[in-house]
């Protein structure tokens, strides 16, 4: 909601925060939801109030008929969807199935994404095209599906992330393991990580240019085996919860920040690795991420939290075309001096160049973006749009030498100062809205910065040129100098259109540089399409804005009567970060999760041994898939190794990706304790070949049918991949 006020100032409220607003005659008064908070009165001076509508924050109508599983909710987001639903009596796994975009029969999604929150089932589904899915949630017992309780939701909205930004310039392919249309890459690797996998997650990789491979252990050395460039395998890395390094330590951790590296020895490499978050509870505790001398990485939807007090949320050094995005980013540990929240938020020096930073949410970080030291030149192209300054302080960025694009962000109740231009650099600052910001853009040592002792450390100053930005509710110390009000110490050149191009004559005070014009060099520039300044609350705090799906799980409102001018450490907020704890349980089928243990005051003692009861009578049909790398059936054993990259088979309308490799080492026990009749499903493209207690048996297509009398052991034949096992009774 945008309130116009008669003197030109405009105020904006988040309508989720509000609980009312009351007219009467003349006088508006804005109540807030948190009681704590003053209701703010306008009193005769309102000359309009703007709301802009919503997109994509509420979900489709659910239908919960008697007799099925019951959904909660169900959304879709960017290039995801997700469905939370009840648990179902006598069930104890649930399979998760969708369909839509360009995937028209229902296809399984990993096991790992089907999570167990305790009161509540959730499934996220990554890797989507733009598109309207369907997903369907079918309980199971031991493995069998539960068919008649299976419930469907329909009709979910899933967009593109905004691929807008110098990452994507001069570009071939994605960034990172997904295409640009949002699915994962061909033959991407897909690793999952919980506090339980963190170090001992494993992979194949080249380990030389000559073909060779070995097998790397934990994800920080699987990392370190990319360094050299062998590997041309996509990776998208989803992180599952929260990674504390109290649980993992930090023998994975191997920055010189105590962090998780990715590192190249040149930009020449192309990592295409996402580091990535599942859901909206996605985190790391105690570290942050570290991306170094390549090219082609991404992290998205992830929050960072409570890192060493010296150390970044996240640094990037020399490494080309990355894009850090929708991002939560909280303070780091405690420190002394001008790191009592941590260091910084996103540090992007050492020549990088190519990047995009968007959607991110910074809150209350202290100085939240360093761009450049003293080695980057201006042919360095970094680009930030679409992120929430949420009272952060300062370093909105702080920028050297380097050639920058701000645009459409948000700068909510910044504290010190908003944009900082320092050695020769240029930046174009584009339709943003500041929101109580005291000092909106500054140049070292002219301007609003030569009024006081200056505050980038004598510095030569860079230039800014200023298009189309709102200043709303500025505060007592408010200052902006522009070329007009001082043709020689300014702020910032304010442009009359977007495309006019500053002349020479207008040089920083010191350093005496000019300003590069690159955003009107269509060679340069890449497509975008802002939007005005007066919408960007609205757009970057929208439930497809800045910050993780749903804005994640921590959610923190500030009082801006008091925090717009605090740069302390707000201590309510510092307490929500040390007690968090992330609310998941474990996943259906599978026990990579470890609960903290909650010892039996009263332990029951040792029963006497009974016999074994005899087995429950198995169902009249039996699916076993391998979702998630583990059978989903208690009938059958598989020693070997699984793979998602191997095609996919198509079975009775159902798509699935996951597979056995039949190798030499591989063996798989079938035992359903009676005669039942054996389907054995291979990839579509594939015939059936496998050996069935010794004996080998092919097919003409990819499935392959006989009848079994008890326990069944089937092994490598030829080389095959096995996607499913189906047991029927005779």
């Amino acid at each position: 909601m945008n309130v116009l006020l008669s003197n030109g100032e405009m105020h904006y409220f988040n309508t989720a925060d509000v609980e009312t607003v009351n007219f009467d005659g003349d006088k508006m008064t804005v109540h807030h939801l948190n009681a704590a908070i003053e209701p703010v009165v306008y009193d005769g001076c309102v000359t309009s109030v703007t709301f802009r509508k919503a997109e994509g924050g509420s979900g489709p109508v659910i239908d919960n008929p008697d007799g099925k599983v019951a959904i909660k909710e169900a959304k879709g987001w960017l290039e995801a969807a997700y469905v939370k639903f009840m648990p179902f009596t006598g069930a104890n796994g649930y399979n998760v199935y969708y369909r839509g975009g360009n995937v028209s029969d229902w296809t399984a999604i990993d096991g790992m994404l089907v999570r167990d929150y305790g009161t509540y089932g959730r499934a996220d589904v990554l890797g989507l095209a733009p598109g309207t899915y369907d997903l369907k949630v079918v309980p199971a017992t031991d493995g069998t599906e539960i068919a008649s309780a299976a419930n469907t939701v329909e009709g979910l909205e899933v967009t593109a992330h905004d691929r807008s930004g110098f990452a994507h310039k001069n570009f071939t392919g994605g960034v990172g393991a997904y295409n640009n249309d949002g699915t994962l890459k061909s033959g991407a690797k897909v690793l999952y990580i919980t506090n339980d996998t963190f170090n001992s997650v494993t992979l194949d990789l080249p380990s030389n240019n000559k073909g060779a491979t070995a097998t790397y252990t934990g994800l920080g050395e699987i990392f370190k085996a990319l360094q050299k460039g062998y590997s041309t395998t996509p990776i998208a890395v989803r992180v599952i919860g929260q990674i504390n390094v109290d649980k993992i330590g930090t023998a994975q951790l191997l920055t010189d920040q105590k962090g998780l590296l990715l590192k190249g020895n040149n930009t020449d490499i192309d990592f295409q690795v996402t580091l990535e978050g599942v859901g909206d509870d996605a985190s790391l505790k105690g570290f942050g991420a570290g991306f170094v001398s390549g090219s082609g990485a991404e992290m998205r939807n992830l929050a960072v939290m409570l890192h060493g007090s010296s150390n970044d949320c996240v640094e990037v050094k020399g490494t080309n075309h990355i894009w850090i995005h929708n991002c939560d980013l909280f303070y780091g540990q405690k420190g002394g001096g001008d790191h009592d929240k941590g260091d910084g938020s996103m540090d992007c020096k050492d020549g990088c160049s190519y990047a995009t930073f968007a959607y991110n949410h910074f809150v209350d970080a202290g100085k939240s973006v360093l761009c450049g030291m003293k080695s980057e030149t201006v042919d360095n192209l970094i680009c930030y749009h679409h992120n929430w300054f949420d009272h952060s302080d300062s370093r909105h960025p702080r920028v050297r030498t380097s050639t920058v694009h701000l645009w459409n962000n948000y700068y909510d109740g910044c504290s010190k100062y908003g944009v900082g231009a320092t050695m020769g650099c240029s930046i174009f600052v584009e339709r943003n809205y500041f929101r109580g910001t005291k000092r909106p853009m500054m140049s070292s040592l002219q301007g609003t910065d030569a009024t006081g002792d200056g505050t980038f450390s004598s510095e030569n100053g860079g230039m800014i040129k200023s298009f189309g930005n709102l200043m709303v509710e500025r505060p007592s110390a408010y200052s902006y100098i522009t070329t007009a009000d001082n043709a020689t110490s300014f702020d910032a050149y304010e442009a009359s259109v977007r495309d006019e191009q500053v002349p020479s004559t207008f040089k920083t005070l010191k350093g005496g540089t000019t300003y590069n014009n690159f955003d009107t060099n269509s060679s340069l520039m890449y497509d975008y399409s802002p939007v005005e300044a007066a919408e960007v609350p609205a757009v970057v705090m929208g439930y497809r804005g800045a910050g993780r799906l749903n804005q994640g799980d921590i959610h923190f409102t500030f009082n801006n009567a008091t925090d717009d001018s605090d740069y302390g450490r707000n201590s309510a907020l510092d307490a929500i970060l040390a007690a968090y704890k992330c609310s998941l349980v474990g996943f259906f089928g599978s026990s990579s999760v470890t609960p903290d243990p909650t010892p039996d005051p009263t332990p029951d003692p040792t029963p006497d041994p009974t016999p074994e009861p005899t087995p429950e009578p198995v169902g009249d049909v039996v699916i076993c898939s391998f979702t998630g790398n583990t059978p989903s059936s208690n009938l059958v054993t598989v020693t070997g190794n699984y793979s998602t990259s191997k095609g996919t088979a198509t079975y009775a309308g159902v798509t699935y990706n996951t597979c056995v490799k039949m190798e030499s080492a591989t063996s798989i026990a079938v035992n359903p304790g009676q005669a039942m009749r054996m389907t054995l499903v291979f990839a579509d493209t594939e015939t059936a070949n496998i050996k069935i207690d010794g004996t080998k048996v092919t097919a003409s297509g990819s499935t392959y049918t006989t009848e079994i009398s008890g326990s069944t052991t089937l092994t490598k034949a030829d080389s095959r991949n096995l996607f499913l096992i189906v047991l029927e009774k005779i």
